[in-house]
C-alpha cells in the first residue's frame, strides 16, 4: 500500500482528496493536516510514502514544508497540488525537492496516477506546466523576497523591520533593491510583478 498524507488548508478539499484517494486500489490515506507546521509534524509521526501538499498554507507555506521534508525524511516524496500556475512557483517547488507538481484542476485519475508514479520514484509535472520548470530564476535574493512578501501582505517598513529584527533603513534598502531589480515603477508594481512570476 502507498501511504499518503493529505495537506490542504480547506476542509472540504482535504476531505474530498482523502475520499478520492481512499477509493483507489493500493493507496491508503494515513493522515491529514491543515497547515504547514501540522504537515511537518504529521509526516514525521506517520512516515508516509507521499505527501500531497498545497503551496498556499498558513503557518509555513508548502514549498518551505517540502524543503524540510526532503531534508528530514528523504524516503518521503512530495507531490504539490496547487491552484498556482506560475513558473516561479513550479521552479521553487522543484528546487525544494518536490517530486511532482499538479494543478488542482487535474482529473481524479491523473492525481491517482501521479501518486503511484511518484511513490515508484518517478517525477510528474502537470502537462499545462511542462517546460515552465526551465523559466528564469527570480532576480531577488531571499532577503529581498522576504521583505517584499511582507510588504505584499500590507506591512509597512517599520513593521517589516520589527518582524525581521532589522533597521528601517535596511528594510527600505532591500525593498528599493527589489523594485530596481524587477524594473518596477513603485513598490506596488514590484509586488505585482513578483507575484505574477511566482517569485514570492
Amino acid at each position: 500500500m502507498i501511504k499518503v498524507l493529505v495537506v490542504d488548508d480547506h476542509d472540504v478539499v482535504r476531505s474530498g482528496l482523502t475520499a478520492l484517494l481512499t477509493a483507489e486500489l493500493g493507496i491508503e490515506v494515513v493522515g491529514q493536516a491543515a497547515d504547514g507546521p501540522a504537515a511537518a509534524a504529521e509526516a514525521e509521526r506517520l512516515g508516509p510514502d507521499v505527501v500531497l501538499l498545497d503551496i498556499d498554507l498558513s503557518g509555513t507555506d508548502g514549498i518551505t514544508v517540502a524543503a524540510g521534508l526532503t531534508e528530514r525524511l528523504p524516503a518521503c516524496r512530495v507531490l504539490m497540488l496547487t491552484a498556482l500556475d506560475r513558473p516561479g512557483h513550479l521552479r521553487r517547488a522543484l528546487d525544494a525537492g518536490a517530486a511532482g507538481y499538479l494543478l488542482k484542476s487535474t482529473t481524479p485519475a491523473r492525481l491517482a496516477d501521479a501518486v503511484r508514479r511518484i511513490a515508484a520514484g518517478g517525477r510528474v509535472i502537470d502537462e499545462r506546466m511542462r517546460g515552465e520548470e526551465r523559466a528564469g530564476p527570480s532576480p531577488l535574493t531571499d532577503k529581498e523576497a522576504e521583505a517584499l512578501r511582507l510588504a505584499a501582505a500590507g506591512a509597512h517598513s517599520r513593521e517589516i523591520a520589527a518582524e525581521l529584527f532589522l533597521s528601517v533603513g535596511t528594510v527600505r534598502n532591500r525593498l528599493s533593491s527589489a523594485v530596481g531589480k524587477l524594473h518596477a515603477r513603485t513598490l506596488v508594481d514590484a509586488v505585482r510583478i513578483a507575484t505574477h512570476h511566482g517569485w514570492l
